[in-house]
């Protein structure tokens, strides 16, 4: 047996010392690496899904922005219990509604006559049910007063019969909450309401007949309004006469300076004009017109919608559903005799 000698023993263990440190530090890597690995794996099974609540209310759909109902052409009337009776009809099924309304918009024709005794029984009516704010804008029916002599009867030998278009634009002021022009602009939850009114009617203007008379100064007004849309945002345009064709403007029973009108609207998207005046039926008539830069939509009455079989006295009592949504525009025709949706007038437009 050979004996090592002390320095070949301490130098073999120095040695092999020297080869299982080269090994253990080779296999870190391996093993940084294999943690690495492994821990997004961890990572991933340690994810919980969303609670089955948050997942449902994901899946619901968005409540829109505003929600409205347009109520054309009412013609209350102290001399005539018809209209009042087709204004309760509306009233009983919106303040009833199954969601919430943020306003009411009447557009024109507010009155038959536009005398302070109609405005008063309007109230009254209006009083006898919770509704949300109203806005609203004047028709020729408003100005009808200086129709009328003292004793209430129709006469047109003697127009004006001591009223003026100025005391028409005071009552219907007044009555309304406007201050000092009958036009007006409001944003209700972030969506712009525009208010355009007649101005002006036979008393003061004999040429414009029934047309809708706008002022320089309104339509000023109008331009200086519309410049808040040039990022496209939804805007909503209440007139009460309807417009003539494009290129012209309006002679009686239209929007008169409707030239000027369309020039303001034409740079924006987005843009929704509602008339009333024509007492046009929902019912299996065309109420969207498509001919302009912006969407027209003509209103039924609810307190005149006409008859859709010629002759026939009509007991239909109508108007329009608007809900405003961050991708669409939803306008439904309501029939509010029966509490029913008009097949007819149901229309999606998105917002582009």
């Amino acid at each position: 047996m050979v004996m090592m000698s002390r320095r070949r023993f301490i130098k073999k263990m120095l040695l092999s010392l020297g080869l299982l440190t080269a090994g253990a530090a080779a296999s870190i890597p391996f093993v940084r690496r294999w943690s690495a690995e492994a821990e997004p794996e961890k990572a991933m099974n340690e994810i919980e899904p969303p609670p089955l609540q948050l997942q449902e209310e994901a899946s619901l759909p968005k409540p829109p922005l505003l929600t409205m109902f347009l109520l054309s052409d009412l013609h209350i009337s102290v001399g005539e219990s018809s209209m009042s009776d087709k204004l309760h009809l509306a009233l009983k099924d919106i303040s009833e509604w199954e969601t919430k309304l943020d306003t009411i918009v009447l557009g024109g024709d507010l009155t038959d006559f536009g005398r302070d005794s109609d405005y008063k029984l309007l109230k009254r009516i209006l009083d006898q049910y919770p509704l949300p704010p109203m806005y609203g804008n004047m028709g020729n029916h408003d100005y009808y007063d200086i129709w009328l002599n003292e004793r209430g009867a129709f006469s047109t030998d003697t127009v004006p019969n001591g009223k003026t278009d100025a005391m028409s634009r005071e009552r219907f002021m007044s009555f309304i909450g406007y201050s000092d022009k009958p036009y007006k602009d409001v944003w209700v939850n972030g969506v712009h309401l525009i208010m355009v009114s007649q101005e002006a009617y036979v008393e003061e203007k004999p040429d414009v007949g029934e047309g809708a008379w706008y002022s320089d100064e309104q339509l000023d007004w109008l331009r200086e309004t519309m410049k808040a849309h040039e990022d496209g945002k939804p805007a909503f345009v209440f007139i009460h006469q309807p417009l003539p064709e494009p290129g012209s403007d309006g002679r009686t029973h239209q929007l008169i300076r409707a030239k000027a009108f369309r020039e303001i609207l034409e740079p924006y998207r987005n843009v929704f004009v509602l008339s009333g005046h024509t007492h046009r039926s929902f019912v299996n008539e065309n109420h969207y017109n498509r001919q302009n830069s912006f969407h027209w939509f003509n209103n039924a009455s609810v307190g005149r919608t006409r008859s859709v079989l010629p002759g026939q006295t009509s007991t239909a009592a109508q108007g329009l559903f608007i809900q405003v949504y961050p991708q669409e525009v939803v306008l439904r025709g309501r029939e509010f005799s029966d509490r029913t949706w008009i097949d007819s007038a149901d229309w999606n437009i998105p917002i582009v």
